[in-house]
């Protein structure tokens, strides 16, 4: 029997590190029924957190997927849950979830309050057009503050945080809400682990606050509803709960009204209210709009309604390997029904692939099922080749989805096996976490022959060399990490290069003119402008020359690192009858492209972290004093909490090792965030370090 879609949600769990976001995950399962008992994150106990990795160091690393079944107001719900990391390393994971969730509940510390990481994740969110609540969790512990979590979320992240709930008590003595859209307070049971709540007279000492901040919720409510206003100002008390969820759940799907609650996940308190506002505020896949696409034959926009009658198409969201089941595929379906052992069609790759079976995941553990259903998440197995952000569809009608962009590694290990036995493993193994993690990117050096691994930072690396030793049995030597330079130009220059070889026989000729400049737009990669008139080079020879300077960036002429984006605009030359082909036009191009860009003001750039150190006062000047000493350029500092927050934009070359040498300079009283920001021009007398110990290291391999 189809399920109603109105019933289903899709929803994600996001927040900085150590928010709480696993720990409510597991309340959810518990109070769902799919748990028996209750996975604690710091006894490693947590089912989501289901990696060795996870479990050994208390934090999220890959983005878990469970469904559940949620009784609210006497009906059935279907809701497919994500629990995202919040380490910044691990971004990725976040950003692939949220491209395919309708909703999203974000999580706050009651004590730390909006924190780099959130900010990260709430710009990927406003960026896929993701409706959210705001869940203020950690009410339990010192220093909790409810309020001002909403305005950090007002003024720090934009948007319109309205509160649905206040505190009853803080820290220690939290015991339970008062609800401003029902208008009543309710306490939790503590005997049945918070299952249950008792509904309580709404405290005296609460009622002055009650009446100001259901005045704001009423106010904001009613700006997005005509009838409301009217009601609003002549009798504000008239307005029925169910009128102000209608508007309230308007005002969500518009992404105009972010709704905060508060609970302790940990204390079991305030998780199932916050589910019972996810059935009452956040879309179902019916409340988004048509999935818009482009037909890969015409070019044309189609479109695909969210229904079971429409032809099947979903996108890949993540690719998994499974020891027992093999390599699974997190497919979100938008439309149709797809049925385990049928056929769909890649638009990346024009190949049909057959379905074996489907999976409803649940962490790492499958239940099999028998089709995947319209605005449901699920796995499936069986195919040959496909990546993460592929469209899948019906043959017959076909549509590529938009994909997703992931960011550029900006650190990387140089890593070598240790035996032959290794060398044959080592290769399987990157293949494999490549397959899973769009953001690791792993190239041979041409000059050294040393396989290099790239990724996102410190941990993202250290996680991934540790599953191929315990995943895949891989012993390595690994290097000091290097910093992802990047080379750029930085004017135009005009070039002609004849590329002639003559060696008995046919020889090689090729003549081309060209003009070799940065781009205009923000845009990455080759912008190529074919200019030639009169056939004064033949159309066959043009893809060869473009594909020239596309394998040049790959080697940049200051120190050989790779140049992210630049323009080309080929506009004469000349060829030979007999001499010419596409090589020798391609070789041409490599060649023209080295000589050119010594005259096109190559420079080698940086990656630049933003910093961010919450440090108690007292160790200010020493904080700013080492981030001074690491090329550090201070951009503000504030205070929170007591604690003195200093943001710095700091060269990710000056940062390694940073956090212990932070500990021993604070006695280990702060912390700090590193979160990739920028690329910047490194100073010429650093430039020149650097390109020394580049052909150094050449030199001496």
């Amino acid at each position: 029997m189809a399920r109603d879609l109105k019933l289903t949600r899709n929803i994600g769990i996001a927040a900085h590190i150590d928010a709480g976001k696993t720990t409510t995950t597991e309340r959810i399962l518990f109070y769902s029924g799919v748990s028996h008992k209750l996975g604690e994150v710091h006894e490693g106990g947590a089912t989501m957190d289901w990696m060795a990795q996870e479990q050994e160091r208390g934090i999220t690393i890959t983005s878990a997927a469970t469904t559940v079944g949620w009784k609210y107001k006497d009906k059935q719900y279907h809701v497919n849950i994500i629990d995202t990391p919040g380490h910044v390393d691990f971004t990725v994971e976040v950003n692939r979830s949220l491209r395919v969730l309708d909703g999203l509940v974000f999580f706050f510390s009651a004590v730390d309050g909006v924190e780099p990481q959130s900010e990260t994740n709430w710009r990927l969110a406003n960026n896929y057009k993701v409706a959210r609540l705001g869940f203020v969790n950690k009410m339990d512990r010192s220093g909790a503050d409810f309020l001002n979590v909403c305005k950090q979320v007002k003024e720090m992240l934009g948007s319109n945080a309205v509160p649905l709930q206040l505190p009853i008590g803080s820290e220690d003595t939290f015991k339970g809400v008062d609800d401003l859209v029902s208008n009543k307070a309710m306490v939790w049971n503590e005997a049945d682990k918070g299952m249950t709540f008792t509904e309580i007279p709404i405290p005296e000492d609460m009622l002055e606050d009650t009446l100001k901040y259901r005045e704001n919720l009423l106010e904001a409510v009613a700006d997005y509803d005509e009838s409301l206003m009217e009601k609003f100002f002549d009798d504000p008390n008239s307005i029925s709960e169910t009128e102000i969820l209608n508007a309230l759940r308007k005002a969500v799907l518009d992404m105009k009204i972010v709704p905060m609650l508060c609970g302790s996940s940990f204390k079991n308190k305030g998780v199932q209210t916050m589910l019972d506002y996810v059935m009452e505020l956040l879309p179902s896949p019916l409340d988004k709009d048509d999935i818009v696409g482009i037909n890969p034959d015409t070019e044309k926009e189609v479109t695909r309604k969210p229904s079971e009658s429409e032809p099947f198409c979903g996108l890949a969201f993540k690719i998994a390997t499974d020891p027992f089941v093999g390599r699974l595929c997190f497919v979100r379906s938008y439309s149709g029904i797809l049925e385990s052992g049928s056929y769909v069609y890649n638009t990346r790759s024009g190949n049909k692939e057959r379905i074996s079976r489907i999976f409803q995941m649940h962490a790492n553990k499958q239940n099999q099922i028998d089709s995947l259903q319209c605005g449901d998440i699920g796995a499936v197995v069986g195919f040959k080749d496909i990546k993460t952000g592929d469209t899948l569809c019906d043959e017959k009608n076909k549509i590529v989805l938009e994909s997703m962009d992931f960011p550029e590694p900006v650190i990387g290990y140089a890593i070598e096996p240790k035996t032959q036995v290794d060398a044959d493993k080592m290769g399987i193994a990157i293949a494999k976490l490549v397959e899973e993690d769009p953001t690791l990117h792993v190239h041979t050096d041409q000059e050294t022959g040393q396989t290099i691994l790239r990724g996102m930072g410190e941990l993202h690396l250290e996680i991934i060399i540790d599953r191929m030793r315990r995943e895949f049995k891989v012993e390595i030597n690994q290097g000091a990490p290097q910093v992802a330079y990047k080379e750029a130009l930085t004017k135009s220059t005009e070039h002609r290069e004849v590329f002639k070889k003559q060696s008995g026989g046919r020889g090689k000729f090729a003549d081309i003119v060209f003009e070799l400049s940065p781009r205009e737009d923000e845009k990455l990669g080759l912008e190529f402008e074919n200019k030639i008139v009169g056939g004064v080079i033949p159309k066959e020879f043009i893809p060869s020359i473009q594909k020239g300077f596309e394998e040049a960036m790959k080697n940049g002429v200051v120190a050989g690192f790779p140049v992210e984006s630049m323009k080309v605009r080929l506009f004469h030359g000349s060829f030979h009858d007999v001499d010419s082909d596409a090589l020798s036009f391609e070789l041409a191009a490599r060649q023209g492209f080295k000589e050119a860009s010594k005259n096109a003001g190559a420079k080698i750039m940086e990656p630049i972290m933003s910093v961010e150190v919450v440090t108690p006062e007292e160790y200010t000047g020493p904080v700013t004093g080492d981030l001074n000493r690491r090329r550090g350029m201070m951009k503000g500092m504030d205070t929170k909490m007591g604690a003195q927050v200093i943001k710095a934009a700091v060269p990710l070359s000056e940062l390694f090792g940073y956090v212990t040498d932070l500990r021993t300079i604070t006695s280990g009283r702060a912390t700090a965030s590193l979160t990739f920001s920028h690329y910047e021009f490194v100073p010429a007398n650093l430039a020149e370090t650097i390109v020394a110990k580049v052909k150094g290291t050449a030199v001496s391999k």
